[in-house]
């Protein structure tokens, strides 16, 4: 496979930075499987075709990257509720307003409450998305009917 098309599984070194400031946000290397939404829809589009080696760098507006804030994802629980030693930074999975699990962080403890947000830390912020093209092979049966790229020693979810 010298090419990415749907259903290639695809390595890219990546970057994203603050299109206005430069500033880092995040950096790595990652896996997915191209064509079943595991990357940005844009990203996606822009890698379509490209051989090993082929860099990209797009700007996404909040709802093409993260999403906009949802307000609806702020919680305020009480302390007491928490186990000892609950500290800012800290994560926990709960229900979102729809029912699904959400990954909460602890942005806030003021006195007798803990605040949550259950917002990705780049909802409501545009990005810029750099990337470059490591490696390109076929998926395997298994990361087809799962949907996603395995780690190169077997499956790890």
């Amino acid at each position: 496979m010298t090419t990415i098309t749907k259903d290639a599984a695809v390595t890219i070194a990546y970057k994203m930075t603050d299109p206005q400031t430069g500033k880092p946000l995040d950096a790595g290397t990652t896996a997915y499987l191209h064509g079943h939404d595991n990357l940005f829809d844009k990203v996606e589009a822009a890698l379509e075709g490209q051989p090993v080696g082929h860099s990209v760098t797009i700007d996404l507006a909040p709802t093409e990257a993260f999403g906009e804030r949802d307000e609806s994802l702020m919680r305020t629980i009480p302390k007491s509720e928490f186990p000892p030693g609950v500290k800012v930074g800290g994560q926990l999975q709960g229900a979102g307003p729809d029912g699904r699990t959400v990954v909460y962080n602890v942005v806030k403890i003021k006195g007798p409450e803990v605040h949550l947000d259950g917002n990705h830390a780049l909802a409501g912020h545009a990005i810029r998305f750099a990337a470059t093209v490591k490696a390109i092979r076929p998926a395997t049966a298994e990361e087809l009917a799962h949907g996603h790229v395995h780690g190169a020693h077997g499956h790890h979810h």
